[in-house]
């Protein structure tokens, strides 16, 4: 059997290329057309990934195939710079991603989560089988280890804590400072609470859903707005964060240009950590409207590294360790005198006899 990953990530191509192949990231439609007996999707802000299990060799340009946007069909698949890992590698790319050791904010945390629910995801869909099961549960074992034993998260923040930073650094003092939350999912809470720690009162948050806008609302004390006339607030607003799952530009010149007509000497920032992006780029050749995507975020990030430099080597270590585990599981085979002490997910009855 070959393990490998496929994928594309912040550190090989900007989000406009990303964003070309995370429309179609659905795992069953790897399943159907590369030839994967096992296959998980792994996407955010800053990556797309297949993790997959074949009998024969699959193409990374089959993959790219399966990811590339059904919009974007006429662009062709092996334009982009698809990276790929096999067995061992594929192996210790994964516990670096799961353990925030890949990520644009070096530490992070947030990536763990998104990776169980992808995990999760698979799973009860029947598309991750014994092969992925043993790898995704060494990768969360190897990031606990990494964040129990090493200081890597210390300072840590997530993209919205990023983004907050950025509109820090814009306005100096974000007190009296009037901020609208398009999205209302775990990056625009994270976000909204960044927002609140740095002295922001008036709040707003919009949503497809009107409840989950409530609830987070409510969470931060701010004020749900209807997805309806979210748009209407930029006539008030200083800042605007962004982070749907839209699959088209929400932000274009031409709802937003009737917005800021009274906006005379009152810029309005916009920082759109959405993949794909929710507003337009030439929005930002509008006056008075400075816009930042998530590859924008990329120097900030950069600059809370070097408090956790001196970690990694440490982190790197742990996951060595698990590399050369996981791959003395491969030699040996899946079988039930070898399960590794690794107990199946809650509800998931024991794997069957199974060799590599």
């Amino acid at each position: 059997m070959n393990l490998f990953c496929v994928g594309l990530s912040h550190h090989n191509t900007d989000v406009e290329m990303r964003e070309r192949f995370t429309g179609n990231a659905e795992t069953d439609c790897v399943l159907r057309h590369s030839g994967c007996v096992e296959a998980l999707v792994l996407t955010t802000c800053n990556r797309v990934e297949v993790y997959g299990v074949s009998e024969t060799r699959v193409s990374t340009l089959d993959i790219a195939r399966c990811l590339a946007r059904t919009i974007d069909k006429h662009i062709p698949p092996d334009s982009a710079p698809f990276y790929r890992y096999e067995d061992a590698q594929c192996a210790q790319h994964l516990f670096r991603v799961a353990s925030g050791l890949d990520s644009m904010v070096v530490g992070e945390t947030e990536i763990l989560g998104q990776a169980k629910k992808a995990y999760e995801s698979a799973r009860k869909s029947g598309a991750a089988g014994p092969y992925l099961h043993r790898l995704f549960q060494r990768a969360f074992r190897a990031a606990k280890q990494v964040r129990t034993h090493t200081e890597i998260t210390r300072g840590a923040v997530s993209v919205g804590s990023v983004a907050v930073d950025l509109a820090e650094k814009i306005f100096g003092d974000l007190a009296g400072r009037k901020v609208l939350v398009l999205g209302a999912g775990e990056t625009s809470e994270r976000t909204s609470r960044a927002l609140v720690t740095r002295g922001v009162t008036d709040l707003r948050v919009s949503n497809r859903s009107l409840d989950r806008a409530r609830e987070l609302a409510r969470l931060v004390d701010g004020r749900a707005i209807g997805f309806d006339d979210w748009r209407e607030q930029c006539r008030e607003i200083d800042i605007l964060i962004t982070s749907t799952s839209s699959e088209a530009p929400l932000l274009t010149p031409e709802n937003l240009g009737p917005m800021l007509c009274n906006r005379i000497d009152r810029p309005l920032f916009i920082i759109d950590i959405a993949v794909p992006r929710d507003v337009d780029p030439s929005v930002n050749e509008m006056d008075g409207v400075y816009l930042y995507d998530i590859d924008s975020l990329q120097s900030v990030a950069q600059q809370s590294l070097a408090l956790r430099r001196q970690q990694v080597a440490a982190a790197e270590a742990i996951i060595a360790e698990h590399v050369a585990e996981f791959g003395k599981l491969i030699s040996r085979g899946l079988n039930r005198a070898s399960r590794d002490a690794e107990d199946p997910p809650v509800g998931e009855s024991p794997l069957r006899t199974f060799e590599l």
